[in-house]
């Protein structure tokens, strides 16, 4: 799934081409769903969003100006959608699910050390606000870059930069308080 493929469903979509619109679609609906998932840890919200995000972009693909990856342009309406999801609910803290972490050897001890690492893991992220959280997932889970980040969040990519600096050494500091607890 290249980028150059993406921009050209996008273009057959200004068209009208439903077929461009459900491969687009296709490519697209797990990585984004995931995404909002993620925030909202209810699927049935995520779905709706998600529906709200691939409306707005069959609406306005023609209005896509190549200015950012279309990826980028895509995960940047979902992530306003779920941001004023939050603001119109007054949510002030985000929650999600983090997948269990499963240990493939025959190995007990090493399976109760990863499942332990998630959840400290989830209980950390789940301390961040909603913007330093935001900025993690997209680097981390999404691999994008800080450019990338700061055109989905509408932010200067130097704001980026602090937001992940700063979550990391909340995550770094909340993750070592909750580890030596846990061996205590």
């Amino acid at each position: 799934m290249g980028d150059a493929s993406l921009e050209q469903l996008l273009t057959y979509m200004a068209g009208g081409d439903k077929a461009a619109f459900a491969e687009f679609y296709r490519q697209l609906e797990k990585p984004v769903f995931r995404f909002i998932a993620k925030k909202l840890n209810d699927p049935v919200e995520a779905n709706d969003i998600l529906h709200e995000v691939f409306m707005d972009v069959w609406r306005s693909a023609g209005k896509f100006e190549g200015r950012s990856k279309v990826k980028t342009w895509v995960f940047g309406i979902a992530y306003r959608k779920t941001m004023d999801h939050f603001r119109k609910y007054s949510r002030l803290t985000v929650t999600d699910e983090m997948p269990e972490l499963t240990d493939d050897s025959p190995d007990a001890n090493a399976c109760l050390a990863a499942s332990q690492e998630a959840e400290h893991l989830k209980f950390c992220m789940d301390q961040l606000k909603p913007d330093h959280r935001s900025a993690i997932e997209l680097a981390f889970y999404e691999d994008m870059s800080y450019g990338e980040i700061s055109k989905v969040a509408d932010v200067p990519e130097g704001t980026i930069k602090t937001r992940i600096f700063h979550a990391k050494k909340l995550l770094l500091r909340c993750l070592s308080g909750r580890m030596e607890r846990a061996t205590s």
